[in-house]
């Protein structure tokens, strides 16, 4: 394991032991996430948080939805409806089933990703 992903697994799991989203699932999926993105995902996921991840999953929302414009797309509804599940409890059940659907169709995705090897 590379000490990128170390000091990814330490500060995802804070102090309090408590994992990104409160979903062992979630997490497994966000160390997988490059580490740039994984470390911003795992800030957005903190209860600490909320004041920045409802705007974040509003606007992500909204630039699903306008997805036929150049740089948006539909990758970023589904992102922004599991950043707002933290706080919405009825987007939480919706999300538990789509980790569920993937825990039982896509487990390798689930699994720690191969180490990159950057030699640019």
């Amino acid at each position: 394991m590379s000490t990128v992903s170390d000091e990814r697994a330490t500060k995802t799991e804070g102090t309090t032991g408590q994992m990104a989203g409160g979903d062992p699932r979630l997490d497994k999926l966000v160390h997988r996430l490059p580490p740039r993105m994984g470390d911003t995902f795992t800030y957005l996921l903190k209860p600490s948080s909320r004041w920045v991840r409802i705007p974040s999953g509003t606007l992500l929302i909204v630039g699903g939805v306008l997805s036929f414009l150049p740089i948006l797309g539909v990758w970023m509804l589904p992102l922004g409806l599991a950043l707002l599940a933290e706080d919405v409890p009825a987007l939480r059940s919706s999300r538990s089933k789509v980790l569920d659907w993937i825990e039982r169709k896509k487990p390798h995705w689930l699994e720690p990703s191969a180490p990159k090897n950057d030699q640019s």
